[in-house]
């Protein structure tokens, strides 16, 4: 007896290409979207303000007075700075220089008058004359009470 043996027929399984395809595209998209280039914060340039000339003179009251006192304590305006030890005299040339500074950016010629006491030593008034001198301020007037009526 011969055994009869069934051939079993398979078919073809086929895989359905289109959403194969629609998935590839969107993978595809979404890859693309999510790797576009971004700079890193580091290579960002930031440039900060610098100083502005203006083109025409503007009329500011640029006269600084200094009081040099018998005992040769420097009052710039009315306020104390250095004291009667001092003799490069830092806060008035600090103050000065920014004073010069706001002068040259506005084009307006820095004045300065120094009321120095009759008593006030004079290696005082040459003290303050140095820092005029060191900061280029060339407007500089030298009274006395008697002329200035202060």
């Amino acid at each position: 007896m011969a055994l009869k043996t069934r051939k079993r027929y398979y078919g073809t399984q086929e895989i359905p290409m289109g959403p194969m395809i629609d998935m590839v595209f969107l993978l595809l998209v979404f890859f693309m979207v999510t790797a576009k280039p971004i700079k890193p914060e580091a290579d960002v340039g930031i440039e900060l303000p610098g100083k502005v000339e203006q083109s025409e003179s503007l009329d500011l009251p640029d006269e600084q007075r200094i009081e040099i006192q018998r005992n040769g304590q420097i009052v710039l305006n009315g306020t104390n700075l250095d004291g009667p030890g001092s003799t490069d005299l830092p806060q008035l040339r600090a103050l000065m220089r920014r004073f010069k500074e706001a002068c040259d950016r506005n084009k307006t010629e820095a004045m300065v008058t120094v009321l120095a006491d009759d008593e006030a030593r004079h290696q005082r008034i040459v003290d303050v004359m140095n820092v005029m001198a060191a900061l280029e301020i060339t407007n500089v007037t030298i009274v006395t009470e008697e002329e200035d009526g202060f």
